[in-house]
C-alpha cells in the first residue's frame, strides 16, 4: 500500500444525500469525538458505506474479539434525515495518522470525500485536556468564518482569545483549514476534560451541543451510564490522591498519640 486507499462499499453513485453535514470523530484526547460519533453511529443506526486504508497509520493488525484480525483503517457511515435534520456523513476510526505528511494526507481525502457528496459545513470533535478532573465540562470552539462563531455562541459554545493554545492538531483542526479553502464551513468543538482518560462525561457536552446545531434528538442513556461508571472511578482515584497528600507530620502525631 504506497498511498491511502478509499473502498467504497456501496456504489458512491447510488448515494444520494440532501444537504450533507460531515461529522468528524477521531480518536483524540479523551476520545471524546470518538465517544460522540460511535453513539450517534449507533442510536441513528448509521450505514458504512467508506473503509480509508493507508500507511500512514500504525503498522498493526486490530485483534476482535473472536480472535480474528483487520486491519487498522478509518470509516464513514451515513445516516438519511426523515424530518428537519440534515443528512449526516460520520467519519470515525480506529487511529489518525503517526506522521506528519499522513495527516495532510489523510485530511485532503477526508475533503475531497466532503466534496464528492455535497457536503457544505463540517463539524469536528475533540477533547481539550487541561490536566485536571472537570466537574461540569463545557465545550470551547474553533470555526473558520465569524459568522460560525456567532451560531455556536448561541447554542453555548465558548471561544477564548488565543485558546487552545498551540492550535489544534490532527484531523480535528486541519479539517477546518482545509474546509476554508474550499469554502466549505466548519467548526471544532472540544469538550474541556482532564486529558487522563476516556471522558464520556465531556462527550455529553459535545454532543448536547452538535444536537442543538443539527437540530437533532438521539438517546444519551448508554453515554450517562459510561459516565456515571467513569465519575466512580474518578471519585476513588480522588479519594486515593487525598491519603497520599496527607501530611506525614500529622501521622506521626498521631502514631505518637496511641502510643
Amino acid at each position: 500500500m504506497k498511498n491511502t486507499e478509499i473502498r467504497y462499499l456501496v456504489e458512491p453513485e447510488s448515494i444520494k444525500l440532501k444537504n450533507p453535514v460531515l461529522v468528524e470523530g477521531l480518536p483524540g484526547i479523551g476520545h471524546v469525538g470518538k465517544l460522540v460519533a460511535e453513539h450517534l453511529i449507533k442510536e441513528l443506526k448509521a450505514e458504512k458505506i467508506i473503509e480509508i486504508y493507508s500507511p500512514h497509520f500504525p503498522p498493526q493488525v486490530i485483534v476482535n474479539e473472536d480472535g480474528t484480525v483487520s486491519m487498522v483503517r478509518n470509516e464513514i457511515y451515513i445516516w438519511k434525515s426523515d424530518s428537519n435534520s440534515p443528512d449526516l456523513l460520520i467519519l470515525v476510526g480506529d487511529y489518525q495518522s503517526v506522521t506528519n505528511e499522513g495527516h495532510y494526507e489523510l485530511t485532503g481525502t477526508y475533503i475531497e470525500l466532503a466534496k464528492r457528496f455535497g457536503v457544505k459545513r463540517i463539524y469536528t470533535l475533540g477533547g481539550y485536556g487541561i490536566g485536571k478532573f472537570v466537574e461540569e465540562p463545557f465545550v470551547l470552539g474553533a470555526a473558520n468564518s465569524p459568522d460560525l462563531v456567532k451560531e455556536m455562541v448561541s447554542y453555548g459554545v465558548e471561544f477564548r482569545n488565543s485558546e487552545p493554545g498551540g492550535g489544534i492538531i490532527g484531523a480535528s483542526g486541519l479539517l477546518l483549514g482545509f474546509a476554508e479553502r474550499e469554502g466549505i464551513e466548519a467548526v471544532c468543538l472540544m469538550g474541556v476534560t482532564s486529558g487522563y482518560m476516556v471522558d464520556p462525561k465531556s462527550a455529553q457536552a459535545v454532543l448536547k451541543v452538535l444536537m442543538k446545531a443539527l437540530n437533532l434528538e438521539v438517546g444519551m442513556e448508554e453515554l450517562e451510564r459510561r459516565a456515571e461508571e467513569m465519575e466512580k472511578i474518578i471519585s476513588r482515584l480522588k479519594e486515593t490522591e487525598s491519603q497520599l497528600m496527607t501530611p506525614q507530620y500529622k501521622r506521626d502525631e498521631d502514631l505518637r498519640y496511641f502510643g
